[in-house]
């Protein structure tokens, strides 16, 4: 096999392992929390200390990626974000479950993506898209096979839920070092940046100071990114509490719940981001603003099923609605960076996408407590309606970038 392919497989099994292991703490978070005895609140910290690691360290990552060796970054990030799951299915107390999941997880997962993508970039200079589609397509199977795996795994016993963690750290441990072998050593080195002779000029490597002065000096892209913000509350809140509210409101037994959980809202996400990319791509040239458009229409048109998907009085019903919510998310997720990169300069376009998304993860890591906190006080039912308010607030401020950037007169 080419290289270039063989070297996309071995990311696409780690894309996998990153995306799939998230939906672990969901797909059992019922079990964790009866045998630990934390409150819907506590245990919602977990995943709320987790993204919050995450988005805090993606921006340096990114950097890092420009500067490092990214064979080794990919390889090293890996092994620790599945190192912090396999410590997970051994824990005692919630304290060290936010330790394991939360901050070593959540930090080995950050040095993942910007390397991977830096990797594929440089080697698929020809078949770029096909090949980070390929990608994608790994976020798509990680979370839906191991929700159910994993939902499937916790149901052997009362500590069950250890299980798929065990599992799945331990198998991407040993993928970590499959990689090390398997992936060569890239021809960009932390000396090149480095040069004595090296100016400042518009080919040199872009500093995160200097994105960060462009990203912030631009409100368009802060209010883009306030917008990706609600969207990731609404995802992260989603994703770990919609399990535990299959089975308390329609008894699905816990493997069958985080499967339903996931499979039905991306098998709509799949549909939506494919409508949205290639309608936005055939208008772009005569109408630029139709990616900020597409992604309003993706917001604001989720919310009615994002209500009924809370309300469904039937388990038919909810998997209706969580399809049609993901048809609209996958609408929003077909412009998502191609919105930002259309406002600032291509030399930032890395720097500027991993600052994007901290900003976002980090407002996106409250929604896991704080709709605990909500299911405490009222119900699941309300916590989830209560994430169609974040989608319509993201619509409104997308909105008011799009007049300033494309109808300021």
């Amino acid at each position: 096999m080419n290289y270039k392919w063989r070297a996309l497989a071995l990311l696409w099994v780690a894309f996998f392992l990153q995306q799939g292991t998230r939906q672990i703490f969901g797909a059992t978070l019922t079990s964790i929390q009866g045998s630990l005895g934390a409150s819907a609140a506590a245990i919602g910290a977990v995943a709320t200390v987790f993204t919050f690691a995450y988005g805090l360290s993606v921006p340096f990552a990114g950097a890092a990626a420009d500067l490092f060796n990214r064979k080794w970054m990919v390889v090293s990030g890996v092994f620790v974000f599945c190192l912090g799951i396999f410590a997970s299915g051994f824990v005692a107390s919630l304290g060290l479950m936010v330790v394991s999941y939360g901050i070593l997880n959540g930090f080995g997962q950050s040095f993942y993506y910007p390397s991977a993508t830096s990797i594929i970039g440089e080697l698929h200079k020809e078949t770029r898209a096909t090949a980070l589609s390929i990608l994608q397509m790994g976020l798509y199977a990680g979370i839906i096979g191991c929700s159910a795996a994993s939902g499937w795994l916790a149901e052997s016993g009362a500590e069950g839920w250890r299980v798929p963690f065990k599992v799945f750290g331990g198998i991407g441990i040993l993928w970590a070092v499959v990689m090390a072998f398997g992936l060569r050593n890239g021809e960009r080195k932390f000396k090149e940046f480095h040069s004595p002779t090296q100016d400042s000029n518009s080919n040199s490597k872009p500093t995160l100071k200097e994105a960060f002065k462009v990203f912030v000096g631009n409100p368009s892209a802060l209010l883009l990114a306030a917008g990706l913000g609600m969207m990731i509350y609404v995802d992260v809140g989603f994703k770990t509490w919609m399990p535990s509210h299959l089975s308390e409101s329609f008894g699905v037994a816990k493997g069958s719940a985080a499967l339903n959980a996931v499979l039905w809202h991306y098998i709509g996400a799949f549909v939506g981001v494919t409508l949205g990319g290639r309608i936005s791509d055939k208008l772009a040239k005569t109408r630029p603003s139709v990616r900020m458009e597409t992604n309003i229409a993706g917001l604001a048109l989720a919310v009615p099923f994002i209500v009924w998907m809370a309300y469904a009085p039937s388990l038919l019903a909810c998997g209706i609605a969580m399809a049609l919510f993901g048809v609209f998310r996958g609408v929003y997720d077909s412009n998502l960076m191609a919105s930002l990169f259309d406002l600032i300069p291509q030399r930032y376009h890395a720097s500027g996408a991993g600052l994007m998304l901290s900003c976002a993860f980090v407002f996106g890591s409250t929604s896991p407590v704080v709709l605990g906190l909500v299911k405490d006080a009222f119900s699941s039912t309300a916590a989830l309606a209560s994430l169609a308010a974040f989608y319509i607030v993201g619509a409104v401020v997308i909105a008011i970038a799009r007049r300033r950037q494309y109808f300021r007169s």
